[in-house]
């Protein structure tokens, strides 16, 4: 799984651990010019510039203590300080994959149309069906009919029981007969898509609010995961989606997208430290199985190409 997660990264940090591998060159000194490089290539992969400048001082700070001179030696300081800031100093994932109870869990999946979130719905399902769960999928966005069109292929070819209603129903009235339908046919795990219209940001909060209410009604401590889907090639966009729906449903965590592609990579360090919210899963392909748990070690080393 390491391996696969690596592979992706490697392509999804390229521009970023290129910039970062071009400044730490083994050789260079290590002086004030080389550190405000430093930060200036983080703020360009799209980490944010508080964010850059705080991960570049530690490096600096660190670097004085144990009297490294050289930019080839920085990047294993580098990496370590990626990987604290992403998840727990050791470099053990925080909050990789799922905390759900042993009876009826459920999952909220938010997001921006366009992100792939239906897709990730039907990823995440594979993978708890992997795992021995039994899912049902609740399509609670009524506003596009597509949603509902490509989720019940996605639950033929798993095999699994789709919960929908008409095209512009309510969305909180197909959470509640998802909620009731899981505990009627003993399913253990309900996973709720919904809709990410930002052009209506007001009308989408308060949609996404009432979704939330009902479930929490439905099933005792629901949705006790709460995961934002967002698209890796958006950059610094991908911070202020996730500003809106954390104020809309309290979020649990991040799943990103297409991190195969040529994305920039930082901005998970941005919505990791800015709004403390951990990266759960990064989609690195387009099977169904190219949805793999984020390890902030694996990735910090993929993106400055160091050993463990």
């Amino acid at each position: 799984m390491a391996g696969r997660l690596a592979a992706g990264l490697a392509r999804a940090t390229g521009s970023l651990g290129e910039g970062l591998r071009r400044v730490l060159t083994l050789g260079r000194r290590a002086d004030a010019e080389l550190y405000e490089e430093l930060v200036d290539t983080l703020v360009l992969g799209d980490t944010g510039v508080a964010t850059a400048t705080a991960v570049v001082d530690e490096v600096k700070r660190r670097a004085e203590r144990l009297g490294l001179s050289d930019a080839g030696d920085l990047r294993e300081l580098l990496a370590g300080v990626v990987a604290e800031n992403l998840g727990s100093p050791g470099g053990r994932p925080d909050g990789g994959g799922l905390e759900l109870p042993a009876g009826l869990g459920v999952i909220l999946v938010v997001g921006v149309n366009g992100t792939g979130k239906t897709t990730t719905v039907a990823k995440l399902a594979a993978s708890l069906l992997a795992s021995g769960r039994k899912p049902l999928l609740v399509q609670a966005d009524t506003f596009r009919a597509a949603a509902t069109e490509q989720t019940l292929i996605w639950a033929q070819r798993l095999g699994l029981e789709v919960v929908h209603h008409r095209p512009g129903s309510d969305p909180a009235a197909v959470a509640f007969d998802g909620a009731r339908a899981a505990l009627a046919r003993g399913r253990d795990t309900i996973l709720v898509d919904t809709a990410g219209r930002l052009h209506n940001k007001t009308g989408l909060v308060e949609e996404l609010k009432k979704v939330r209410r009902v479930l929490s009604r439905e099933v005792a401590g629901a949705p006790h995961e709460t995961l934002l889907v967002v698209d890796g090639l958006a950059g610094l966009n991908s911070l202020q989606q996730a500003r809106v729906f954390n104020e809309a449903v309290t979020l649990t965590g991040v799943i990103i997208t297409k991190l195969d592609g040529t994305a920039r990579g930082g901005v998970v360090l941005a919505i990791r430290r800015e709004l403390g919210l951990s990266v759960k899963f990064v989609g690195v392909g387009e099977g169904l199985g190219d949805l793999v748990e984020f390890d902030p070690v694996v990735y910090a080393r993929a993106m400055l190409e160091t050993r463990p």
